[in-house]
């Protein structure tokens, strides 16, 4: 009888609770189970761990009674990261790696019938985990995944990761017949620019494109409403060619909930994400969950510290859109199904854009609109007052006429508006220590305050636009936005008067 115990991780949200992996040989009818609430992929990896063990030359216990449980067993078990360490735990049961090798070492990987170690979902998750806990307790293992994982773990910590392209490498590591320094991946790559499309692309829109500058110098969400052909799009993608570069913590943030879903890329590691899901979306797909057990990060999340737009924002489901308004406000979203929750970061920036009215062509300046005032006010209310409240800026953009568009010289390059939309956040991460549109609380009264004169004007403005006490609050956050980018250290009565503009395109 033998016992192996060898140290793994599952994933829950962004979190990567501890497994561990006791496997067992003992007497009796041969049989390979695994317990522990595995998912169906766990307990197919009984066929994958045997061949590769046999394919990579060493001996399967096929005439033992062979017990794998993953424990803590209340915990689901998914994916085939568990591979890897359940075929260890097998050799050191038999005694051909030494129990003590595997100490100090914590293992994942999906193995395939040859041997070969391919590549797991969320290596970056666990590991970006892995170093926060470290952080807290001063515990360091070496984390051993395949070549390919550890690549993207290797950006959060370079010197405890290992990587290995086949379960023999893995095996001669652990006999000491290879070193550490043959196994550890290439050094990660330093963030790059990112490569977007440039804002001189389109001209005209003038309006537009300050809107867009105030919203990324402040990281306010904006929401564009034009007719067709008016440039919303063109616009909107090239917004992340306005934002500051991310920092360190936030591109490591940014790639481990990208890791969870297996779309992070290591080349474009620290460049703002883009989303733009299509608007038959469901809410599901929005702010993430799924069926069974393992909940997946939406489209909000895997926007964090990027740009989410929506593009038709009114064909979107009602109930799609309401369920933008809790992350908006809090930069998170928590999903709760009866057996299981998890939380994801949600700090986006969200850009939408609308048609003024079912035809497209309300306040055009050649086209007619053919839309009733009914069907105008049943098309703008699909955006509720409440969403709405959450939308820093709101900005017209208009229809230009073809000979006018062509005779319009090339717009300002995004890196001009660039620099100047770094300059004022340097402004505010100095005064405040956070953009302004995160500003709330005292620190709200103590960096947006007024004189008494454009205390008094945006108090009557208040009063006849009928706004709430939260409308006022982001007006006072563009307005110090403005502020900022005007490098004057208090809100004026212009910067207040431009502010205000930028609320007042629908009604909701």
């Amino acid at each position: 009888m033998a016992l192996a115990l060898v140290a793994s991780r599952a994933l829950l949200g962004l979190e990567a609770p501890p497994v561990q992996v006791e496997v067992h040989l003992g007497n009796g009818l041969p049989s390979f189970s695994i317990v522990g609430l595995p998912e169906a992929e766990v307990r197919e990896s009984r066929d994958r761990v045997r061949s590769a063990l046999l394919n990579s030359g060493f001996t399967f216990p096929a005439s033992r009674r062979i017990v794998v449980n993953l424990a803590p067993a209340d915990l689901p078990k998914e994916s085939g990261r568990f591979d890897l360490p359940i075929a260890l735990g097998l050799l050191a049961a038999e005694g051909s790696i030494p129990m003590q090798a595997l100490l100090g070492h914590e293992f994942a990987g999906e193995l395939s019938l040859s041997g070969a170690l391919r590549p797991v979902r969320g290596a970056l998750a666990m590991a970006y985990a892995i170093s926060r806990r470290d952080a807290a307790h001063g515990i360091a293992p070496c984390f051993v995944l395949p070549a390919d994982s550890a690549a993207e773990a290797a950006l959060v910590a370079p010197e405890a990761v290992l990587g290995a392209r086949h379960l023999s490498d893995v095996v001669a590591y652990l006999c000491k017949q290879r070193d550490a320094a043959s196994l550890r991946p290439a050094a990660p790559a330093s963030i790059a620019a990112a490569d977007t499309p440039d804002m001189s692309d389109v001209r005209g829109q003038a309006a537009a494109k300050r809107a867009l500058e105030i919203a990324a110098a402040g990281s306010h969400h904006a929401l564009m409403v034009g007719p067709p052909g008016s440039g919303k799009s063109m616009l909107a993608q090239r917004f992340a060619g306005l934002l500051p570069p991310m920092q360190p913590e936030e591109a490591l943030q940014s790639a481990a909930v990208l890791s969870l879903t297996g779309r992070f890329d290591v080349s474009r590691w620290g460049q703002r994400p883009f989303r733009s899901p299509h608007h038959t979306a469901s809410a599901v797909a929005l702010v993430g969950g799924g069926a069974g057990a393992v909940l997946r990060p939406g489209e909000i999340s895997l926007a964090h510290q990027g740009t989410l737009f929506l593009d038709e924002l009114p064909e979107f489901d009602r109930n799609v859109l309401e369920s933008l308004r809790e992350p908006l406000e809090t930069g998170r979203i928590h999903i709760s199904r009866a057996a299981r929750q998890a939380e994801f970061p949600a700090r986006f920036q969200f850009i939408g854009a609308m048609n003024p009215c079912p035809c497209g062509y309300l306040g055009h300046a050649t086209r007619a609109c053919r839309c009733t005032p009914e069907q105008v006010a049943r098309y703008q209310g699909r955006i509720s007052g409440p969403l709405l409240d959450r939308i820093d800026i709101q900005v017209e953009v208009g229809a230009l006429a073809p000979d006018e568009l062509l005779r319009m010289p090339q717009g300002e390059p995004s890196g001009a508006i660039a620099a100047r939309v770094r300059d004022a956040m340097q402004r505010q991460l100095a005064r405040q220590g956070c953009p302004n549109a995160a500003l709330s609380g005292a620190a709200l009264d103590s960096h947006c305050a007024l004189d008494d004169a454009a205390a008094q004007w945006l108090t009557d403005a208040l009063r006849r636009l009928g706004w709430s006490a939260r409308a006022a609050h982001r007006t006072l956050k563009v307005g110090r936005t403005i502020a900022d980018l005007a490098g004057q250290d208090n809100i004026a009565l212009a910067h207040l008067a431009e502010a205000v503009q930028y609320r007042r395109v629908i009604s909701g």
